[in-house]
């Protein structure tokens, strides 16, 4: 699941008309460059939910057949249902199995074959170093477990593999995932790597332009 749902607000005036997953970067859509990743990677089934211009992501990917893959929609409105609320809405089109979850804002080179898809407790999330704009971190990982707790912490990348068990005591509705997560994390049900490579949460107009030059100078 790609999750596209967002607003875009820090990147404004560029999202007032164009949905943040369909900026373009080095000449392709920020969301294809994802995509791209996941097919490589063997992942060819893919949902993306969308909310702010979310038709304008759907005329963009179609079914996905030009891509590699097959993409199915979760529409949440306008307002979007946030990152725990927008998975569990997508859930009938997940299946039962655990599932890869990536954000639609990130850029990275990640290895998502690497992952471990059968899960033994609730989720699975990818850490990687605190860039200069989450200093403090989010989670801290301890012999393969992520805890939220003193101590030194990581930034959550924005992967995860998540079992549908996670969300089996939600309602249907506008919730974050974050109290999900660290519920679990008390049970030692979160297990974790931390990744090293290159990684950049496209938040701003700023870390837009530094993608596009990384993506330049690569090709």
């Amino acid at each position: 699941m790609i999750l596209a749902a967002g607003r875009g607000e820090r990147l404004r005036p560029l999202t007032d008309h164009t949905p943040k997953p369909l900026i373009e970067v080095a000449g392709r859509p920020l969301i294809e460059w994802t995509i791209k990743n996941l097919v490589e990677s063997g992942f060819t089934e893919l949902v993306i939910n969308v909310a702010h211009l979310g038709q304008k992501i759907i005329d963009r990917l179609g079914d996905g057949r030009q891509l590699g893959c097959e993409i199915s929609y979760s529409k949440e409105g306008e307002v979007g249902l946030e990152t725990g609320g927008g998975i569990h809405r997508a859930l009938p089109l997940l299946g039962d199995r655990p599932f890869l979850v990536v954000n639609g804002d990130i850029a990275t080179d990640f290895p998502f074959h690497t992952l471990p898809m059968n899960l033994s407790g609730k989720a699975h999330l990818v850490l990687v170093s605190n860039p200069n704009h989450n200093l403090k971190g989010d989670f801290s990982l301890k012999e393969g477990l992520v805890f939220d707790e003193e101590g030194p912490r990581h930034t959550f990348s924005g992967i995860g593999v998540y079992d549908p068990g996670l969300f089996s005591q939600c309602q249907a509705g506008k919730f974050p995932l974050a109290p999900l997560l660290r519920k679990a994390m008390a049970n030692h049900e979160v297990s974790g790597e931390l990744y090293p490579g290159f990684w950049l949460d496209v938040g701003t107009i700023g870390r837009l332009k530094e993608l596009e030059q990384r993506l330049f100078l690569k090709d």
